[in-house]
């Protein structure tokens, strides 16, 4: 697979208004169950997102699931931004996504402290990582954000603009998550889910992908199950043949917007 994600953690330290919220039992991910799933990956993906729902930068073991993991996998860090000082001076990560359109004044730190604190630690890491920094075109910080990089980087920012070695920029319009109560229905479409990536919770539970951050498709459990037994299962199988046929079997993807094809 081209990646799983992880959700290490389903807690986060915000309470963004285009989260879809986590109505699940808040959980830190133990050590041994993070080496079982470490375990059971093995032969299935080399690259492991710590992302689905929360804040991975939350977990208090957070250098030690990326010093971990990084021994025989590519980790990639999708974080706010808030707690960025938390992995100053980590070297096993391959790729840090930082969503700059979470920061909010309503959480008492202004713009330019939020942005130095991840320029100190971005400055440190771009030596070993990939940066990318990530905003919404629709964001009501964008053009601020945009002027304090370009006076960073000393560049004229555009679309998926490269702004030094190892540091990018990437703009995308805010998604819809999929609900099974929104107003949107569509039985034809195709999806990457389950051919080149799915995802873990925090619980175990095998979702396709990161859009499912409820649970609402539980493929089965990796604490209970082998990954190959849950992708040979009916479900996992009757979803990825549906795909390939241009077909939505399970009814969450039905109401997903994410490709409208």
């Amino acid at each position: 697979m081209k990646k799983v994600y992880v959700e290490i953690t389903n807690i986060c330290n915000l309470n963004c208004s285009f989260c879809i919220k986590n109505n699940r039992q808040e959980i830190f991910m133990s050590t041994d169950k993070f080496l079982i799933i470490l375990d059971k990956l093995q032969g299935h993906t080399k690259y492991l997102y710590f992302h689905l729902l929360g804040e991975p930068l939350m977990h208090p073991a957070i250098n030690e699931f990326i010093d971990i993991a990084s021994q025989k996998y590519l980790i990639n860090i999708t974080t706010n931004g808030y707690l960025i000082k938390n992995i100053m001076n980590n070297k096993n990560i391959r790729q840090l996504n930082i969503s700059l359109h979470s920061f909010n004044e309503i959480y008492h730190k202004s713009l330019e402290s939020y942005l130095n604190d991840i320029f100190e630690v971005t400055d440190n890491l771009k030596k070993y990582s990939y940066i990318n920094y990530r905003i919404w075109i629709n964001s009501p910080y964008k053009n601020k954000i945009i002027a304090i990089l370009e006076n960073k980087y000393n560049t004229k920012i555009n679309k998926h603009t490269t702004l030094e070695k190892n540091v990018f920029i990437d703009f995308d319009s805010e998604f819809v998550w999929p609900d099974l109560n929104n107003n949107y229905y569509n039985e034809f479409g195709t999806c990457r889910a389950l051919k080149d990536h799915l995802g873990i919770l925090v619980d175990g539970t095998v979702v396709p992908c990161c859009l499912d951050s409820r649970g609402t498709i539980k493929l089965g459990n990796i604490f209970m199950e082998d990954l190959d037994d849950i992708q040979n299962n009916d479900l996992y199988q009757n979803m990825l043949q549906g795909f390939k046929n241009n077909k939505r079997c399970a009814e969450l993807c039905k109401h997903c917007q994410f490709k409208k094809n």
